[in-house]
């Protein structure tokens, strides 16, 4: 058993990987693109790797997964936030689209209130109040006229990826008592089939001959993306989402 520092630390070091991992993601992604491989096909590759490392370790999850209706909802979730996130990171402006992702708070009190039955309290509309204003300063024309609204789709990806992300973690808490396996397996799941549909939906350009640049590339992404991850679903109490009551 850890000791309780150890145990209050873990959850708050596996908080910064994932959120360093998704913070830099952008420069890889784009050097990918660079090399020929389409964001959406990169997601694909790499999601995909992360898919069989979790097979490998925990085959038992896809039993849990495909006997669980509801974990493929959270496959769904997980699939367009990171289809949306990672297309929207390597064509637009990284911190516009950082912006508008992070409008999260205001989908995951609406989400959280429909899904879970959260009573709505001052500070939840007050995120909601924040996140509007926010995603109002962004958004708004620089010639001051119009709506402020997505104009690009770099910022429409931007927009879709933030309600994705808040029905992603909303559904994590949802199927709390479901093992980290699976829920982590659902999630990178959804990165592949999300990410392939859009990619033969739009006509994406195929990935380019193999070689030994992207192919690396991509592999060190899919590890960096899958030990994120994983390590967020499996830490403590603190970074995993806690049961329904």
């Amino acid at each position: 058993m850890p000791t309780p520092e150890r145990a209050a630390v873990l959850p708050a070091l596996a908080l910064v990987l994932n959120a360093f991992t998704w913070g830099v993601s952008w420069w890889p992604l784009r050097e990918l693109q660079g090399a020929g491989l389409h964001p959406l096909w990169a997601t694909v590759l790499i999601y995909a790797v992360a898919v069989g490392l979790i097979s490998l370790r925990a085959p038992r999850a896809w039993r849990e997964l495909l006997r669980t209706p509801s974990l493929w909802v959270l496959v769904l979730a997980a699939g367009a936030t990171n289809a949306s996130f990672n297309w929207a990171v390597t064509i637009g402006d990284v911190v516009r689209v950082v912006l508008l992702f992070y409008v999260m708070p205001l989908w995951a009190v609406l989400l959280a209130r429909a899904l879970l039955g959260e009573r709505l309290t001052a500070a939840a509309a007050l995120r909601v109040v924040l996140a509007l204003a926010g995603a109002a300063i962004v958004l708004w024309p620089a010639d001051g006229g119009g709506w402020p609204l997505p104009r690009t789709l770099a910022e429409g990806l931007g927009l879709i990826g933030g309600f994705s992300f808040a029905l992603n973690n909303v559904m994590l808490r949802r199927e709390a008592d479901r093992s980290a396996s699976a829920r982590a397996l659902a999630m990178f799941l959804g990165g592949v089939v999300v990410s392939a549909a859009l990619a033969l939906g739009t006509a994406a350009p195929v990935p380019p001959p193999p070689a030994a640049g992207w192919i690396a590339g991509m592999l060190a992404l899919a590890l960096a993306f899958w030990a994120a991850t994983w390590r967020c679903n499996t830490a403590p109490p603190g970074c995993r989402p806690t049961p329904r009551r």
